[in-house]
C-alpha cells in the first residue's frame, strides 16, 4: 500500500512516516497544503492521512479540491481540531475517516487498511435533489442555475434535511444536529428555520420541497419538490 502523508509538524510525520514503513506501507510526505494537492494528483496512493491545519492551502480545502477533480482516493483527516462541526465539516469536505491528535499508532494503521479496503469509491460532497443541489463541501444551494443565498445556520437545518432526504425527521433531531444536545431554548426555533427556507427555497420557484409531516416532523422531498 502506497501512502501519503500531509502534515506540517516535521517531527510528527517523519514519526509516521517511520511507523507505517516498519508495517509494510511505502510512504510519501508533503509538510503544505500545496505539496499535498500537488502529490495527490500525480501519484497513484491507496490513501492520504491529511492535517487540517497546513500553511498554503488548509486540509479542508485539499479534500475539496480533489473530490471536485473527481479524485476518491480515500483520505483519512488527522488533526489536533476535535470539535463536533470540525468533523462535521471534514466528512462533508469529502474525508473518509477522522482522527484527532493526539492519536494512537496501531488505531490510525487499523484506519488506514479500512478506509484502503473501501477503496477510491465516488463520494461526491453535492447531494442533488432533481434541480434542488446542496452543496455540502462549498455552502452552496441552488435551483436549476439560480443560487440561493442562506444563513450559516439555515444551510445547517437544509443540510440536515437533505442527507436524510425521503425521511421524516423530528425537531429534536433536527436540534440535536445543527445545534446541539444540551440546548434548553425554545424547540419550536425549528419551525422558524424551517419557514425561512421554505420563503428561499421553495416558494421563490413553486415548489413544496420541505413538508411538515403532522405530529412527527419534517421531511425533504427527494426529487426536490
Amino acid at each position: 500500500m502506497r501512502i501519503l502523508v500531509v502534515d506540517d509538524e516535521r517531527r510528527l510525520a517523519r514519526a509516521i512516516e517511520l511507523g507505517l514503513e516498519a508495517e509494510g506501507f511505502a510512504v510519501d510526505v508533503a509538510h503544505d497544503g500545496s505539496d499535498g494537492l500537488w502529490m495527490a494528483r500525480e501519484n497513484t496512493y491507496d490513501a492520504i492521512v491529511l492535517d487540517l491545519m497546513l500553511p498554503g492551502i488548509n486540509g479542508y480545502k485539499v479534500c475539496e479540491t480533489l473530490r471536485r477533480e473527481e479524485n476518491w482516493t480515500p483520505i483519512l483527516m488527522l488533526t489536533a481540531k476535535d470539535g463536533e462541526w470540525d468533523q462535521v465539516e471534514g466528512l462533508d469536505t469529502g474525508a473518509d475517516d477522522y482522527l484527532t491528535k493526539p492519536f494512537s499508532f496501531p488505531v490510525l494503521v487499523a484506519r488506514l487498511r479500512a478506509v484502503a479496503r473501501r477503496g477510491a469509491r465516488e463520494r461526491p460532497t453535492a447531494i442533488e435533489l432533481g434541480d434542488l443541489v446542496v452543496d455540502t463541501a462549498a455552502r452552496r444551494v441552488r435551483r436549476g442555475e439560480v443560487e440561493i443565498s442562506l444563513t450559516s445556520r439555515e444551510f445547517a437545518v437544509l443540510a440536515f434535511l437533505a442527507r436524510h432526504r425521503g425521511d421524516v425527521v423530528s425537531k429534536r433531531q433536527v436540534l440535536d444536529s445543527v445545534w446541539d444536545g444540551d440546548f434548553e431554548g425554545d424547540p419550536n426555533i425549528v419551525e422558524v428555520y424551517v419557514r425561512h427556507l421554505r420563503n428561499k427555497v421553495d416558494r421563490p420557484f413553486g415548489r413544496e420541497a420541505i413538508q411538515t409531516v403532522r405530529g412527527a416532523g419534517y421531511r425533504l422531498a427527494s426529487d426536490g419538490g
